[in-house]
Order: structure tokens, then sequence, then C-alpha cells
């Protein structure tokens, strides 16, 4: 069966990563694609307004809707989706928490799929960390992230989940994001450090250290086809799902 998609942010970085990703797979066909700042094509699709979207939903009743765009515009593509029915997979970062308890209202009326990071690896690491974190009692944590000079919102989406990871390993830690001037740790504390740097698609380092020893765990994204095509397997996953909250790990899994 063919999954027809919804495209939002057609025009953005990972938009055009989606849309590249999509048209060359057997599993999946686009049924429209919007921007704010619509053009003629993008990967051969048409590239149409967002102040277009909820017609579209109705006059092309695509199965999935896959959105890579901005806290407030995702919000309003998801409020769209759970009136006309249709799924929604989302990887945006930087909701408040009133913007997650918004999509989770779309989730009663729709299948709502988050997660700040689409990649495999990225699972993988997640997994490392819940299990390297109690067995290592006591080190010192320190988490770096980069990403393009582009990124609007620091820490990255995944950073802060890798973070709840890490507090739901050993509790609850106080957070001390960089460090200047006269800035010993304090016990129990987490080091967080964003950099911003040309086109880096993404890179995350969990650093553990004590008792004469480290544990650095890290990973690097060579492209964002990688977190595309995570985004694709998901809208397919959550083409037939029943309307509730669902999570990129069930997926994988």
């Amino acid at each position: 069966m063919t999954v027809s998609l919804g495209v939002t942010g057609a025009t953005g970085r990972m938009g055009g990563e989606v849309l590249a990703a999509a048209v060359d797979r057997d599993d999946l066909s686009v049924a429209f694609a919007v921007s704010r700042s619509p053009g003629d094509e993008v990967e051969g699709v048409a590239v149409e307004g967002a102040a277009d979207f909820a017609d579209l939903l109705a006059s092309r009743a695509p199965d999935v809707v896959v959105d890579f765009t901005g806290p407030g515009s995702c919000i309003e593509y998801a409020s769209a989706c759970a009136e006309a029915g249709v799924g929604f997979v989302t990887g945006t970062t930087g909701l408040s928490e009133g913007g997650f308890d918004a999509l989770r209202e779309s989730a009663s009326e729709v299948p709502v799929l988050y997660a700040s990071n689409f990649s495999r690896g990225i699972a993988a690491l997640r997994r490392a960390v819940r299990e390297a974190v109690p067995a290592l009692d006591g080190y010192d944590i320190e988490l770096t992230e980069t990403h393009h000079n582009a990124k609007r919102d620091a820490p990255s989406g995944t950073a802060l989940t890798i973070l709840d990871d890490i507090d739901e390993a050993r509790g609850e830690s106080p957070r001390v994001h960089g460090r200047e001037g006269e800035a010993p740790r304090s016990e129990g504390e987490v080091g967080v450090h964003a950099r911003r740097a040309g086109d880096i698609a993404g890179e995350h380092e969990v650093l553990l250290a004590g008792n004469h020893e480290s544990l650095s765990l890290t990973h690097r994204a060579g492209s964002r086809g990688v977190f595309a095509a995570g985004a694709l397997d998901a809208a397919a996953w959550l083409s037939d799902r029943d309307a509730g909250w669902y999570d990129f790990t069930e997926v994988l899994e």
C-alpha cells in the first residue's frame, strides 16, 4: 500500500530533504508540499502556500503530514490535521511546554508522532546513555552538541532528550550551560554546551569521567537525509495507527 504524504516547510532545509527522500521511495507518494515562502518546485514537487493547508488536506486527502518547521507553525499544522483526521509526524524542536500540550491535544483526535531526532544512531546512543549512566555512578557528565550556524534553538531538542534520559537514569540533576570565569563543578551537575558553526548536520557527545577514566559516547550525522529517512519510516508506520501519542522508538521496535 502506498502512503500519501503532505510535507510542510518544503522550502526549508529539512523539508527539502524529506521531499528528496520521499520521491525515491516506492511505498510513499507526495500529495502536496507547502511553505510559508512557496516557490516553483522542490525535487519536482510544486510548493504551494501554507495558507492553503486546510484546503489541501480536504482536497488531496493525505494519510500523514510530515512537519519540520517552527514551533508556532507546527502547532497550527497539527491542529488542522486533527480537524481533518490526518496523522501528523513532526521533528520540529524548540516547542514550549504549552506547545507540547497542544500537540498532545491533537493526538486525542489523530495519531501524532513526535521525535526530537529521527536517526537510528541517536536511538542507539540514547540506549547506551541509559545503560552507562547508572553503571558509572558518581562520574561527572558533560554533554556537547554542535549544529549548523542557522539553528535557532539551543540546546538542541536531541540534547534535551538525552538530558532527560540522564535524569531518568540517575535522578534529576542541575544543568549548567557553558562555563565562564570561576566556575568549578558542583557534585551531580551536568554540563551542557551548544556550538553553532558552518553547515554541520548534527553532533552529540556525552562524556562521563571519574575514577581516573573517561567514556565518550558520540553520534555524528553526515547528512540531514538521515533524519528525513527516519521521519518517512515513521510516517509509513503511523499511517494506519489509531489516534494517540507515539514515539520514534516504537517505530524502531
